[in-house]
């Protein structure tokens, strides 16, 4: 059974950093690309990063967080990483991950002083 689990979200001021961390069961998670998304309150979600099956993983990232997030992978552990940096206001949301239109349950991130 495929199953993805978020956690890592909290509370921080902006300038902050959190770091998510998805861990995957069900699949082996080099063979598909897996992503990160959020939903901001009133918002639709969006695409924030992904990483590729590619050998070491290439990483895409949107616009909005491109030199302040990185994407990483812990292949032994199953686990995908979303380090955010400098975290702003505009960066609150629900974090999903997602491979192969599975769907974790979200971790809340917050950004306000």
């Amino acid at each position: 059974q495929v199953q993805l689990v978020e956690s890592g979200g909290g509370v921080v001021q902006p300038g902050g950093s959190l770091n998510l961390s998805c861990t995957a069961s069900g699949f082996d998670i080099t063979k598909y690309t897996m992503r990160w998304y959020r939903r901001a309150p009133g918002k639709e979600r969006e695409w924030v990063a992904a990483i590729t099956t590619t050998a070491g993983g290439t990483a895409y990232y949107a616009t909005s967080v491109e030199g302040r997030f990185t994407i990483s992978r812990d292949i032994p552990k199953s686990t995908m990483f979303l380090q955010m940096n400098n975290l702003k206001a505009e960066d609150t949301a629900i974090y999903y991950c997602n491979s192969d239109g599975n769907w974790g349950q979200g971790t809340q991130v917050t950004v306000s002083s």
